[in-house]
This record gives structure tokens, C-alpha cells and sequence, in this order.
């Protein structure tokens, strides 16, 4: 009885990692086609051939752009004295590399509008539910939570000298009939 549970047990774990496996596979493939022809320049994340713009991994795996006769004419002439390009090549062979500077990476972004905005917005929403749930979910409130019943009850409990130690009773002057 055990091995047959056990055998029909291992068939789907077994289908379930092997599709794991598959889909490892094809999303490193789809990496590897999404890369294209752009020239791999260094290991990248896990071995993955992505680019991609951040401040901890400066160095992504391919460059940015794909390869063009103007650029591997720069990139053959890169190869030698870099004083003899000009300002204009250096910046075409850097954003040949990278897409962003660190300078445009540190810019502000308006992502801050989207987040205060759509924090407004919840927070008007859970206001509405608030005072719906408040006018219709909760029954209205006992006559005895009146001012004229509230100050009865304390003169009540004032009366009966209730807590005279740190209560109520201790915060009345019986004297004078009136509070200390």
C-alpha cells in the first residue's frame, strides 16, 4: 500500500520539477534572445547576459546597443590612443555601453506624485467606509451616553462615595459640595 502511495506520489513531484527545470531553462534562453547580437562584456547577474542600470552592479553583462558599422568602427579605434577622439565619440562608444549616467540614475523622479496621490486616495477612501459603516453597520448609541444621564451617574457615584482612595469620590470636595 505504502509504494503504491509512494509511486503515484513521486510521478507528479517529479513532473513538477522537471517543469521547474524547463522553465529555468527557457527563461535563461529568453535572456540569451532578448540579448541579441549586443556583445557580452561580463558575467552579470547569476551568469545571465541582462542589462540593466543599477548603483550595486555597476557593470552590466551586454552593452546597451547592438552592434552597428559606426560603432565598431569607434570600438576599433577605441583600441588605441583615446586622445586622439573626440568628446562626441566618447560619449557615443560610453552610451554605447550604458543607457544612463549615475548623474541621470540619481535624478528625481516623479514617482513621489503617484505615491502621495494614490495615498490620498486610500486614505479618503477609508474615510467614506468609516462613515458609512458609522451611519449603518452600528446601532445608535443608548439615551444613558447623554450629557443630563452622564452627569447623574457621577453625582450618583459621588453620592455612594464610590473609589475614595484615587477615584471619583477622591476628586470631590463633600464640604464645600463641589469639585477639589
Amino acid at each position: 500500500m505504502s509504494k503504491l502511495l509512494l509511486c503515484t506520489l513521486k510521478k507528479p513531484i517529479l513532473n513538477h520539477f522537471k517543469a521547474l527545470c524547463i522553465s529555468a531553462t527557457n527563461s535563461t534562453h529568453w535572456t540569451i534572445q532578448q540579448a541579441g547580437n549586443r556583445e557580452q562584456v561580463g558575467y552579470g547577474w547569476n551568469g545571465l547576459p541582462v542589462y540593466n542600470d543599477k548603483f550595486d552592479y555597476p557593470f552590466p553583462a551586454v552593452r546597451w546597443k547592438e552592434p552597428t558599422p559606426e560603432l565598431c568602427c569607434l570600438w576599433e579605434k577605441e583600441k588605441g590612443d583615446w586622445g586622439k577622439l573626440t568628446r562626441a565619440e566618447k560619449k557615443e562608444l560610453y552610451r554605447a555601453s550604458f543607457r544612463q549616467t549615475f548623474a541621470e540614475m540619481t535624478a528625481p523622479t516623479v514617482q513621489w506624485k503617484l505615491v502621495v496621490g494614490m495615498s490620498c486616495w486610500l486614505l479618503a477612501l477609508s474615510m467614506w467606509c468609516y462613515y458609512l459603516i458609522q451611519l449603518y453597520a452600528y446601532p445608535p448609541l443608548p439615551i444613558t451616553f447623554c450629557k443630563p444621564y452622564r452627569e447623574a451617574q457621577a453625582r450618583r457615584m459621588i453620592d455612594l462615595h464610590v473609589n475614595p482612595v484615587e477615584g471619583i469620590s477622591s476628586r470631590w470636595d463633600y464640604e464645600r459640595n463641589c469639585w477639589k
